[in-house]
């Protein structure tokens, strides 16, 4: 699928097609974030790493997103408080600040060109959800002394956003945006130069045994540790844990080049932009002046026949000065949720690890997912530990009939949306 990051992706790192048996101390299944920042953070430890991946680098959710990178967690920090406590909802405060610092110092360090832009705008569609957005800049304040957000009211909205759809916004100066794809390939690249061995087109059919054998159509690799790194995509591969998330289906558009006024008039400060409707409505501006949107979703293994149609409708309610310009590019993927939309980060066995389910929250928690498998395969569990007792519970009904749930659960969210 011709999306606007694959028509202006960076130069792809190559990687061969597996066809001999091969030994490693770490087997990583999957290359977007999560695997290619577990496999960067584990060779840079000194251990052997091999990556499988069934397509290409970041085919997946990572190389189709919608590129932003925010702070805290993907459910809000009074939720993790009443959920978790004071003590473990700081910890994961503290975590999610870092995830993207994580993101940021890997882009300076590896020299990865990926149009890094910070900040962020988080826009109320209904009166009543300012109070929200404003008692949760408190909040945050005042129980974690965090201080780089600023509510703006409804008389200075035109200083974020030019659209009469909105009543509120909260500015948040510490997250950013990126080329997601681009991103991805600098991983790519990092990893590669510390000797780590990816592969693409190398589906793993299975794997099991002591040490483990993981096995492809056309090869084999040995090795005493599996991280399963799928996310959306873990299908059959592993029933242990599949059941913990449901892949769905987002879609996004980017339109031609804006001139530079429009461009500074529909997004003033060039932040990455978000609505408050549980079906959001994200975007940004590219690095040429494009804005990248994203709206709608689907629970289906098909994608909608026209996506430029299916998401501007979505644009236009918000931008309908936009109603002439042309969309060059439409794209899908498919990311994984939980039910708590929380990640759902553990072992199948006391050797196999996993980390999936980040709910629309990628960039920042699979990218510093990484950092923390490195910490727990070397023997430092605690924050790994963490993130895997957040807990995930199976959705109901299974793997079949967790599909119908889910769009009737969606239908009643979609509704409150509206009114």
């Amino acid at each position: 699928m011709d999306s606007y990051y694959a028509s202006t992706a960076n130069v792809r790192p190559s990687g061969s097609m597996l066809q001999s048996k091969e030994v490693a101390d770490i087997c990583i299944i999957g290359a977007g974030y999560t695997g290619l920042s577990s496999a960067l953070h584990l060779a840079l430890k000194g251990y052997s790493v091999i990556v499988l991946e069934a397509e290409t680098i970041a085919f997946g959710a990572s190389g189709r997103n919608g590129g932003h990178v925010g702070i805290g967690q993907r459910a809000d920090q009074e939720y993790l408080e009443h959920t978790f406590g004071h003590d473990t909802a700081t910890l994961l405060w503290e975590m999610g600040l870092e995830a993207v610092a994580t993101v940021k110092s890997l882009i300076e360090d590896h020299n990865i060109a990926c149009d890094l832009k910070t900040g962020s705008v988080h826009l109320a569609h209904k009166p009543n959800l300012c109070e929200e957005l404003h008692g949760e800049m408190n909040f945050l304040q005042d129980r974690y002394n965090f201080k780089d957000m600023e509510f703006i009211p409804r008389h200075r909205l035109d200083e974020v956003v030019t659209s009469d759809n909105f009543y509120g916004a909260l500015w948040d100066k510490v997250s950013c945006h990126l080329h997601p794809l681009n991103f991805a390939l600098g991983l790519a690249d990092a990893a590669l130069k510390a000797g780590v061995r990816i592969y693409e087109n190398s589906r793993v059919t299975s794997y099991g045994g002591t040490p483990l054998v993981i096995n492809t159509v056309n090869g084999q690799v040995s090795a005493n540790e599996i991280v399963l790194a799928c996310n959306g995509y873990i299908e059959k591969l592993e029933p242990r844990i599949n059941g913990y998330i449901m892949p769905i289906n987002n879609f996004v558009l980017a339109t031609e080049p804006l001139d530079s006024d429009m461009a500074h008039s529909i997004i003033p400060q060039d932040t990455s932009m978000a609505d408050t409707r549980f079906v959001i409505n994200y975007w940004k501006l590219s690095a040429d002046n494009r804005l990248i949107f994203g709206g709608g979703e689907n629970y289906r293994r098909a994608f909608p026949a026209d996506i430029k149609s299916f998401v501007r409708k979505y644009m236009l309610q918000i931008y309908p000065q936009l109603v002439d310009t042309k969309i060059d590019y439409g794209w899908g993927g498919t990311l994984a949720i939980t039910m708590n939309r929380l990640p759902h980060f553990g072992r199948v066995q006391d050797n196999i690890w996993h980390m999936h389910g980040y709910s629309g929250h990628g960039i920042p928690t699979a990218t510093f997912g990484g950092k923390l498998i490195a910490e727990a395969i070397s023997g430092k569990l605690e924050r790994f530990d963490v993130m895997s007792n957040l807990g995930s519970t199976k959705f109901p009904g299974g793997t079949l009939l967790r599909w119908p749930g889910m769009v009737s659960a969606m239908l009643y969210y979609s509704l409150r949306d509206r009114f």
